[in-house]
């Protein structure tokens, strides 16, 4: 039931872009190169978008037509908004599963392991490795792996994204995205798994004689996924929302570089559209993670109160 009045207060909030940006939004749209527009464009352009009408009921009638599905049309390409978001979206999306793959790949082993041989020469090594992916900009690491598997052994694609979004140019940027984001994980993983091998449950199992990959593996490591699981589905929401640095170096056609396009341009549509959109997806992954704690937890499922 929260989902209602935050997605309503986020439609106001990008509703309200329009108003709190600087300048007049008819004057904006409307000035070219050429010069400025005359009073007379001007005003029909507002009875033409509805912006003669009080601000109250200009956004009424936004959110009448947002409920029926229609988020407007683009200022600057005149296109359907809801079409252009979900076309850069299906760009976004495929790189983002491929990015999390990869961060999964990586975070979930490597941050049992470190868990497991903790204080060791293993432990040393992954935790150092995590610390290095988290400090190092992903930017930076973007151009690196362009150097070296682009231009030096020749391997992939610099940029682009191919026929639809081709596998040879996703693994570079999934790379890079994928990489950053499990330095996160293993951290959090390595000590969320250390902090539930030492509960008092922990403890009883191995006194009962069960064996230690079934300790771990189906006593601690299921409490362990908790937190980590709150940490995939926001690492996987900003994914989802675009990365706008390495869209933009790898040349890739997601939905973080059509915000960027629509604000630099001031296409107000199109940002309401997005900034709305966007919202949607971190509140459905919040709240498909917080039904998932019920199965992964069983002390955090409801009881019943009659």
């Amino acid at each position: 039931m929260q989902i209602i009045p935050a997605m309503l207060l986020v439609s106001a909030i990008s509703f309200s872009l329009v108003f709190l940006a600087p300048g007049d939004p008819a004057v904006v749209l409307l000035t070219s190169p050429d010069g400025s527009p005359s009073q007379e464009a001007i005003e029909e352009f507002r009875v033409r978008m509805g912006m003669d009408q009080p601000v109250y009921i200009q956004y009424l009638n936004w959110l009448d037509r947002l409920v029926h599905g229609d988020l407007g049309y683009s200022y600057i390409s005149r296109q359907p908004v809801a079409d252009k978001i979900l076309k850069c979206f299906q760009a976004t999306l495929k790189l983002s599963i491929l990015s999390m793959i990869i961060s999964l790949v990586i975070s979930i082993p490597l941050g049992i392991i470190a868990a497991v041989r903790s204080n060791t020469i293993i432990d040393d090594i992954c935790r150092l490795g995590a610390l290095i992916g988290v400090s190092i900009p992903n930017f930076w690491q973007a151009f690196l792996f362009i150097m070296i598997f682009s231009i030096r052994l020749d391997w992939l694609p610099v940029a682009g994204y191919g026929n639809g979004g081709d596998l040879t140019h996703m693994i570079l940027p999934a790379a890079v995205l994928g990489t950053g984001s499990a330095a996160v994980t293993t951290r959090l993983m390595r000590s969320s798994l250390l902090e539930a091998m030492n509960q008092d449950y922990i403890i009883t199992a191995r006194a009962k004689g069960l064996p230690e990959r079934v300790v771990i593996g189906k006593h601690a490591l299921r409490n362990a996924l908790i937190p980590v699981l709150t940490m995939l589905a926001l690492s996987f929401g900003f994914l989802l929302n675009g990365s706008v640095v390495i869209e933009w170096i790898f040349g890739w056609p997601g939905i973080g570089g059509l915000v960027v396009d629509s604000i630099y341009r001031r296409d107000y549509t199109m940002i309401q559209g997005s900034v709305l959109f966007i919202a949607a997806i971190f509140i459905t992954l919040n709240l498909i993670v917080d039904i998932s704690y019920t199965y992964l937890d069983p002390r955090i499922r409801y009881d019943d109160l009659n």
